[in-house]
């Protein structure tokens, strides 16, 4: 089952860190935080980044939630469990197929190619292939777009790379 754990935006990877440390490889199978690779000029050179895709947010994938939970109060910063009230919560089947769908083994999002047709977004290469009805804005000089996907029991905007190659 994948868990999400809130984080103070910032802390992630030295979360990341300490809970790959401190918990048991039969608690705790994979601990990782997603990315996306954005563009972004530098000195005049464009220059690939990778930035944190949720922030504020560690995954963790484990089948034994409880000792889970038990190893998880030795890891200092951690703010808390995602869930409903008292109870934690896995992602849903759909959450999990669309991180592995953009994030890919490695759960980082590649840049994104597409065009503009009649103020419509295509996705021609990438990721964001097929997912053009998440995108609700385009910055085509930053080169960045921003979804809204519903992730964690509510809809979550997040930002990804994406170069639009034509406006027709």
């Amino acid at each position: 089952m994948w868990y999400v754990v809130q984080v103070r935006t910032g802390t992630e990877e030295s979360i990341r860190i300490q809970c790959e440390k401190q918990m048991s490889g039969e608690v705790l199978r994979r601990c990782f935080i997603p990315y996306y690779e954005e563009s972004k000029r530098i000195r005049g050179r464009w220059t690939t980044l990778e930035k944190v895709l949720f922030p504020g947010y560690v995954f963790m994938i484990s089948e034994r939630m409880e000792k889970l939970y038990d190893q998880l109060h030795g890891v200092i910063g951690l703010t808390k469990m995602i869930g409903t009230g008292r109870e934690i919560v896995p992602l849903r089947e759909e959450e999990i197929a669309f991180m592995q769908g953009i994030g890919g083994e490695k759960q980082v999002v590649g840049m994104s190619e597409g065009v503009i047709e009649q103020s419509r977004v295509r996705i021609t290469s990438g990721p964001l292939v097929g997912m053009e009805g998440l995108i609700r804005k385009i910055d085509r000089h930053k080169r960045k777009a921003w979804l809204e996907v519903p992730m964690f029991g509510s809809v979550q905007t997040v930002q990804v790379g994406v170069e639009i190659v034509a406006k027709v």
